[in-house]
């Protein structure tokens, strides 16, 4: 799905200035296309579709929007841009200012082919990714079933 999702969509970078990122507040509903992303512990910086407890929402003003920056910030994240700017001795965490931060110099400095040609192939291996989760949870469960009869 998300691979069909990267073909439809022409990354045009330039466009992104129109984004937003706050602080989630649980409960908060949000109308415009959006993402979380974890701020505490060694994972800070994962953008997530669903919210967590610990998080910030990026709203954007549309869903092409949206599917470029979640992109970015996972390739971001994978590339630990964002364990730089970790703190805190015990659960580690990262400020709303310097997520922005990241992004924005991730943005300012891109060379736009580059990143189309990473994004998409970070689409492709998310896509992979996800089908052998479910593999191993269909394997983890076929094992389950033979000890139990």
């Amino acid at each position: 799905m998300r691979e069909a999702l990267s073909e439809a969509y022409n990354f045009n970078w330039s466009t992104m200035s129109n984004y937003e990122i706050k602080t989630h507040r649980s409960g908060r509903t949000y109308n415009t296309p959006h993402f979380f992303i974890l701020n505490k512990g060694l994972n800070s910086g994962k953008p997530l579709p669903e919210p967590c407890p610990n998080c910030f929402v990026v709203t954007t003003q549309s869903s092409e929007e949206r599917e470029q920056l979640f992109y970015l910030c996972l390739s971001l994240k994978i590339g630990k841009y964002f364990s730089y700017y970790l703190k805190g001795s015990v659960i580690p965490f990262i400020g709303v200012v310097e997520t922005r931060n990241v992004i924005k110099t991730a943005l300012q400095n891109y060379e736009q082919q580059q990143w189309e040609t990473k994004v998409k192939k970070l689409v492709k291996i998310t896509a992979f990714e996800e089908n052998l989760k479910l593999q191993l949870k269909a394997i983890s469960e076929l094992k389950i079933a033979l000890l139990r009869s």
